[in-house]
C-alpha cells in the first residue's frame, strides 16, 4: 500500500511539474482582444516576431516580442502587465501621475518599461533609475 501511495504522489508530481511551465506560440489573432486592440492602438506598424500563450497549472498569460525587440505581456483578460520599449514606452499607457513625476524628477530619461502590478507600477527608466509607485501614485522605492 506505501509503495502504490508513493508510486501515486511521484506520478502527480510529475504531471503537475510537466504542467507548471507550458509555453505555445499562437497566431495574434488567437490573443485576447483587448490585447489584440492595444497593440493595434500604441504598437501600429510594428511586426511581431513571436506571440504565445503561457499556461501553468492557476494561471494564464501571454507575450508579444516585436521585431524590434519591443515586448509586451498580457494577463488572462488582455490587459497589459508589463510593456518594454527601447524607445520608450507610450505616454498614453503611462498613469499620468507617473508621467508628471518621471518628467519633473528626470527630464532627461524616458521610461523604458513599466510594470502593473496588484497595488503597485514599477517603472525603470533610460537612465537605469528604478522607481515603484503604490496604487495612490506614490513613490515607495527608488533603486539605481
Amino acid at each position: 500500500m506505501k509503495k502504490l501511495v508513493f508510486l501515486l504522489v511521484c506520478v502527480f508530481t510529475v504531471s503537475t511539474v510537466a504542467m507548471a511551465d507550458n509555453e505555445k506560440p499562437i497566431q495574434v489573432g488567437q490573443l485576447p482582444m483587448k490585447a489584440q486592440t492595444f497593440i493595434t492602438t500604441y504598437f501600429k506598424g510594428h511586426k511581431v516576431a513571436l506571440a504565445k500563450l503561457d499556461s501553468d497549472l492557476f494561471s494564464k498569460s501571454y507575450d508579444v516580442i516585436f521585431t524590434n525587440g519591443e515586448k509586451i505581456e498580457f494577463d488572462k483578460s488582455g490587459d497589459w502587465t508589463e510593456v518594454k520599449c527601447k524607445s520608450g514606452v507610450p505616454t498614453q499607457i503611462v498613469p499620468s501621475a507617473i508621467r508628471t513625476y518621471v518628467k519633473n524628477n528626470y527630464p532627461d530619461a524616458s521610461i523604458i518599461q513599466i510594470e502593473r502590478k496588484r497595488n503597485e507600477y514599477e517603472v525603470k527608466l533610460s537612465n537605469r533609475w528604478e522607481i515603484t509607485f503604490d496604487s495612490q501614485m506614490r513613490v515607495i522605492d527608488i533603486d539605481d
